[in-house]
């Protein structure tokens, strides 16, 4: 497959397992990191998945034998768009498809009247806030970080992340 030809298009609901395997592989990159537990973790479980499908916030990219190799989940969160997980299998890497992908979801934003787009991320793990920083994301200041982001980092403690680690990141789509 060229680069060019890797379009997203939305997840089917015969993809989930796809998906939530490619979460599962894409985890594997923090092995021989300080956040190898991440690795063990279980992916996003098939309801939560089956529901963002059905509203239009699951898309993926696949390779030339047309099975997603990346996806990107999102939804509406304050009036802006929240990435929840984007992921590439560890073999597609460096082929610019995160980075489609939420080209591809700003697209979406800016149909829908997001002013921006959101995420939370790790600060330290060169592909994460490093990678969105290069992306156009901007860290959030934790002090103005407003009720529905404070729930989300609640959400994040509760499933054992470091939210010391983590930052809440915006990219504005106007």
């Amino acid at each position: 497959m060229h680069d060019a030809d890797a379009r997203p298009r939305l997840a089917r609901l015969d993809e989930v397992e796809r998906v939530r395997d490619i979460e599962r592989r894409s985890a594997s990159r923090f092995l021989g990191t300080e956040r190898a537990a991440l690795a063990d973790d279980e992916p996003t479980d098939a309801a939560t998945l089956m529901r963002r499908i059905a509203e239009a916030g699951l898309w993926v990219v696949d390779d030339e034998s047309g099975s997603p190799v990346a996806f990107v989940m999102f939804r509406e969160v304050e009036g802006c768009g929240y990435v929840e997980q984007i992921d590439v299998l560890p073999a597609q890497a460096r082929r610019r498809l995160g980075a489609r992908l939420l080209d591809m979801v700003a697209a979406v934003g800016r149909a829908r009247g997001w002013p921006a787009l959101l995420l939370s991320t790790f600060k330290d793990v060169p592909w994460n806030a490093p990678y969105y920083r290069r992306l156009g994301f901007v860290d959030l200041d934790d002090a103005g970080l407003s009720p529905e982001l404070l729930q989300i980092r609640a959400e994040h403690e509760a499933r054992g992340l470091d939210e010391t680690a983590r930052v809440f990141m915006r990219r504005a789509l106007r």
